[in-house]
């Protein structure tokens, strides 16, 4: 089963660090780092991670855009994303809006913290240092592996169910 992540992670690279460790365990997962591709076929990928740090508040509004051009409906989808600032209840609304209006599944979020020194925090030294932790880093790859086992589940479950009905599973 076929995955990517699309994601865009700039200030300090926190996002790339989880997401470098969740490839080293799974070499066959398709990044894309959506400031060198524009557009890009999804419809090939069984799963689609969209990663980003938060910006604002919120996914960065270049991946949201990146979303909203292409990611194809009906795919399963799962968030990574890294912060500076702790209140996470509203850091998914946006993107978790883009893609249900395209009517795919979210088989699961991971978030963590990441050290953050925009603007005004860099006078202090910034937040979340030493972030994301080797911890953090590790609990990333193994929820890549639950959403592994879970969307393997649910797609073996529908070409079953698909097989069933036309006839062609004994």
């Amino acid at each position: 089963m076929k995955t990517a992540i699309i994601y865009y992670s700039k200030h300090h690279g926190n996002t790339k660090k989880l997401l470098d460790a969740i490839v080293e365990t799974n070499p066959d997962i398709q990044l894309i780092d959506i400031t060198e591709k524009h557009e890009v076929n999804l419809c090939k990928y069984d799963r689609i991670g969209i990663a980003s740090g938060i910006y604002f508040g919120k996914f960065a509004k270049q991946i949201l855009t990146f979303a909203k051009i292409n990611l194809p409906e009906y795919s399963k989808v799962f968030f990574v994303y890294t912060y500076g600032s702790a209140d996470k209840k509203t850091y998914t609304k946006e993107i978790k809006k883009i893609v249900k209006d395209l009517y795919c599944d979210i088989v699961g979020e991971f978030g963590c913290p990441g050290f953050d020194d925009f603007g005004p925090l860099k006078l202090f030294g910034g937040l979340q240092k030493e972030h994301p932790t080797v911890d953090e880093i590790n609990s990333a790859v193994e929820f890549y592996e639950k959403v592994k086992e879970t969307t393997n589940a649910l797609i073996t479950k529908r070409k079953l169910r698909k097989k069933l009905e036309l006839g062609t599973c004994n």
